[in-house]
């Protein structure tokens, strides 16, 4: 499939943007738990005092979403409590520090910061956190590679693993399910020919292997009372009547009780990355692909590229799984977005939880 045929599957902006007017209505939203690292025979991230200008580092972990990134704080800083589902909306973190360095002077006047880091120790290897606040679809690529070319030059990591929300491409992939990969392709504008890039990184499962690894993860609590209720909502909003048979095609929107890990590293099935939100649907289109993102190919073009030679690795959980493919492309989308808008702070969790075990097992 080129990008032109994948570009069908795009929704139309307005829905995307009806979508975040939504706020979702369920009553199932447990707090995160803390987290008990010696099920595995490991001890918490211990976090490091704020630093005024990035540090070196052996590993770096970044993310993307605010949502993301609460789920990111609470498996590498705050394990030793809960944390409530409305922390998916605080969007800043105690600790955190603005990365202004080596800033372009040919910037976007609302873009002035590459993004947020704080550093942690993991099993004796240091660990800078980051939050993005550069993306595909906005400062843009160019930006986006000078970003992980900052990051590369500045930190000297050894690894750099992204982690984050995603949409399914996988047909047989629920809601919560996490694939790990080393390969990224990224698909370009106007036609042009798709691109994959390959790192050395292979992960290391001992952790994730463990039988007490699975009583760490968090099943995703969908319900199905909750998803007529957002059904209810969506066609609301968008002046439809869908069933929700029709939104939720084969329950892969019911979290499975343990949610799946897939290390696809071995077997070098790549993501899809596109610099737009594009749907995986039910007619299998893009089932060759772990996933499908915005941001991955680009860093791994840099990783691998221009004389650097840095591991790269993606850990991304899927926020909402293939759509029927029977419907819209509007539909789709919107349905997609709003599943991500209401369970990706919980999908975030498990990601950040088997990024932190494979930076243990490294």
């Amino acid at each position: 499939m080129n990008f032109f045929e994948a570009r069908r599957l795009v929704p139309d902006q307005a829905t995307l943007t009806l979508v975040k007017e939504i706020e979702p209505q369920i009553t199932n939203k447990p707090a995160l738990p803390a987290i008990d690292y010696s099920l595995v025979g490991q001890q918490a991230p211990v976090v490091q005092p704020p630093l005024n200008t990035l540090p070196r580092a052996d590993v770096i972990i970044i993310t993307w979403a605010d949502a993301e990134w609460a789920a990111l704080e609470h498996v590498f800083c705050q394990g030793d409590t809960s944390m409530p589902y409305s922390a998916r909306l605080k969007g800043n973190w105690d600790g955190w520090v603005k990365d202004t360095q080596n800033l372009p002077s040919q910037t976007d006047a609302t873009w002035d910061h590459w993004g947020s880091y704080r550093q942690v120790e993991v099993a004796t290897r240091s660990v800078l956190l980051y939050k993005s606040n550069t993306h595909l679809d906005w400062p843009g690529q160019s930006l986006l590679e000078a970003f992980a070319e900052h990051l590369i030059s500045t930190v000297q990591p050894g690894l750099i693993l992204s982690i984050g929300t995603a949409g399914g491409a996988r047909v047989n992939d629920a809601i919560g399910t996490v694939v790990v990969t080393r390969a990224s392709t990224l698909y370009k504008k106007n036609n042009g020919a798709s691109t994959t890039y390959t790192s050395s990184w292979q992960a290391l499962d001992p952790i994730l292997d463990q039988t007490t690894f699975a009583e760490l993860l968090f099943p995703i609590p969908t319900t199905e009372a909750d998803l007529q209720t957002l059904q209810q909502q969506f066609n609301a909003a968008k002046g439809t009547h869908y069933s929700l048979a029709e939104l939720n095609v084969d329950n892969l929107d019911l979290g499975a009780p343990v949610p799946a890990i897939s290390d696809l590293t071995r077997k070098d099935i790549s993501l899809l990355t596109t610099p737009s939100f594009v749907v995986g649907t039910t007619d299998g289109a893009f089932a060759s692909y772990a996933c499908i993102e915005m941001d991955d190919a680009v860093l791994e073009k840099i990783c691998t590229s221009n004389g650097n030679s840095v591991n790269f690795g993606s850990i991304r959980n899927i926020s909402d799984p293939v759509q029927n493919a029977a419907l819209s492309a509007s539909v789709q989308g919107g349905w997609g977005s709003l599943l991500y808008k209401t369970y990706g702070f919980y999908t975030s969790y498990n990601g950040a939880l088997a990024a932190w075990a494979l930076v243990c097992a490294s």
